[in-house]
């Protein structure tokens, strides 16, 4: 047992008052091998299993007692006594009883013991918990792009993470489970058989991944997972999976915490989320969250890792899972969530409201910049005033009514559109009232979150190793704080540069192959290429054409903080090669470029 095991029985130490049994579910956020709480059938259900079938890992069904400010102390894993399994500890002794009456002077009747309970059947608990056999568990064999040395790969790497069968003859997991993948495979629950699966779709963005086994062996005698509609507040939450401490499955319960629009670590994006207090470990990613009916509510994918916060999990809600598969089912692949390619500012202050020309009645945000790249920038203006969307009036804080006394983002509006749909938008625009219709699209970044599993772009000239700037590239850099320690300049642009057309990169030179040809030049570091030879660098592409194509008698290079490179032509092309069979490069430019 973990760290939060509980302690069973009725004893307390000698000259304390005996205090009020705890409720169950004071202590169900805190273990994290145990049961739902026994209002709900499924976790019951899959508590009564884990005592009465060898698969799961034994544990205590009695509730521990609660003690003042400590945590409830390791014991080991002993077969549950009568008492524990009647859920009614004995009653302290008290003063004033009858002589010779057992118990410290505490007559018991017969009658007032309760029968112990009778543990469910393992075939009856299959019945009332039919989901839990569609969850199975996906190993995934990871070989991830060196960023660094873009002409290479990392070591290759193993890990397990969970997943469900849904209709269809799909799985869902987590796409941060099978990313960069060179195999993946699926294991039902209670199988010794592992299938090879084909990744079908990868939403990078809402981190849903969608495999399929193509062995029929593996979908016989499986139900797939029934979506349930989203959860309220307080409603009870089981969550299924293979997370670390076992090998066996692993159900953990809680309650929906909240809903709100939340940050997806994996896609760099923000979309609605479920905030619950079941815990979620590591290997529990992919897992579907049950309500009590034994519907799909959800899919765990992160959880919050702070000294000041406890058992704080976050699962993907069903509308962004049913928004992925509607999108593949509709082209065949992932399209992605569109945006309003905006930045915008809050209108909460009267003056500003004022200033802008807005009357009592009316509220709405304000447009700061509008993405070059985006549609919307053939008709939204900064300092626009946006009313409303798909006929939804906007709040002065951005937000838009959700469900009775709840408020949400109006991104989650956007979010529910599909790319190349379009979107009613109303603004007011010099006192003025305008109504467009909006062509929605996905975010084109200057500096992307994911290159999506194609290898990283590089080119090679006489030492000098360019290459684009992404987020997974400042990381291979710089290390898990990059926003720290990336260069001032780079994180700027990472954090409020916008692409002024849709193929525009950073180009920089990520590091300079020491040779005698470009002595003095060493110690470049990621350093942004301005321009060659005068003309202004678009991409990565554009800069390897100028220099193959070049007949000039010297490359200059235009960098960042007002550096040049000068180098003879001739001279540096011919040494390139020399370079590359010293530190055993294949090729001079990625294969993208040379397309």
């Amino acid at each position: 047992m973990d760290g939060h095991g509980n302690a069973s029985g009725g004893k307390r130490k000698r000259g304390r008052k005996p205090k009020p049994r705890a409720p169950d579910s004071l202590d169900n956020n805190h273990n994290h091998h145990h049961a739902a709480p026994s209002s709900s059938p499924l976790a019951t259900a899959a508590a009564a299993a884990a005592s009465g079938s060898p698969d799961p890992e034994p544990v205590s069904s009695s509730p521990a007692p609660r003690r003042r400010v400590r945590k409830s102390r390791r014991v080991r894993n002993e077969p549950p006594s009568e008492a524990d399994a009647a859920h009614s500890p004995s009653p302290p002794p008290r003063r004033g009883g009858p002589k010779g009456a057992p118990n410290g002077g505490l007559a018991v009747k017969m009658m007032d013991v309760p029968a112990p309970v009778e543990p469910l059947r393992w075939d009856e608990v299959v019945k009332v918990v039919p989901s839990m056999d569609a969850v199975v568990k996906v190993f995934c064999v990871h070989t991830e792009p060196n960023f660094s040395l873009p002409w290479q790969r990392k070591r290759q790497y193993s890990s397990s993470s969970s997943g469900f069968i849904i209709g269809g003859r799909r799985v869902l997991t987590n796409a941060h489970s099978v990313e960069h993948h060179t195999q993946v495979k699926v294991k039902k629950r209670g199988s010794d058989t592992k299938y090879l699966a084909t990744v079908l779709a990868i939403g990078t963005e809402c981190d849903i991944a969608m495999l399929t086994v193509e062995d029929d062996e593996f979908w016989k005698g499986v139900s797939p997972v029934e979506f349930g509609s989203l959860p309220a507040l307080q409603d009870a939450v089981t969550v299924v999976g293979y997370p670390i401490g076992g090998d066996t499955i692993s159900v953990t319960s809680g309650v929906v915490s909240r809903i709100e629009i939340l940050s997806y670590v994996h896609g760099s994006t923000e979309l609605v989320g479920l905030q619950i207090d079941a815990a979620i470990n590591s290997g529990n990613s992919g897992g579907p969250a049950f309500n009590d009916k034994g519907k799909c509510v959800g899919i765990a994918f992160q959880s919050l890792k702070h000294e000041d916060a406890e058992n704080i999990g976050y699962v993907i809600p069903t509308p962004v899972i049913n928004h992925f598969i509607k999108d593949y089912q509709k082209s065949g692949e992932y399209t992605g969530f569109p945006i309003l390619g905006i930045e915008w500012q809050k209108m909460e202050n009267p003056d500003l409201r004022k200033a802008m020309g807005m009357k009592s009645d009316q509220k709405g945000v304000r447009v700061r910049r509008v993405e070059p790249t985006a549609p919307e920038s053939g008709c939204l203006q900064p300092s626009d005033i946006i009313l409303s969307f798909d006929g939804i009036d906007i709040a002065n804080d951005g937000t838009v009514p959700f469900r009775h006394g709840e408020r949400i983002g109006f991104s989650y509006l956007v979010s529910q559109k599909y790319t190349g749909e379009k979107a009613r938008v109303k603004v007011l625009r010099n006192s003025k009232i305008h109504e467009f219709n909006i062509k929605l699209a996905t975010h084109k970044r200057l500096i992307p979150a994911h290159i999506k599993g194609r290898p990283p772009s590089y080119y090679i000239v006489a030492g000098f190793v360019f290459t684009v700037v992404s987020v997974p590239y400042l990381r291979s850099e710089y290390g898990k704080d990059y926003e720290y320690d990336a260069p001032v300049k780079l994180l700027d642009k990472h954090m409020h540069a916008m692409a002024q057309s849709p193929d525009e990169q950073l180009v920089v030179v990520s590091q300079v192959l020491v040779s005698d040809i470009n002595i003095g030049y060493e110690d470049i570091v990621n350093i942004q290429v301005l321009a060659f030879n005068g003309t202004p660098v678009k991409n990565l592409k554009h800069l390897a054409t100028m220099v193959e194509e070049c007949d000039e008698a010297f490359l200059k290079f235009d960098l960042d903080y007002d550096q040049l490179v000068v180098l003879e032509t001739k001279t540096a092309k011919a040494a390139t090669q020399d370079i590359l069979t010293t530190h055993c490069i294949p090729s001079a430019m990625s294969e993208d470029l040379k397309s």
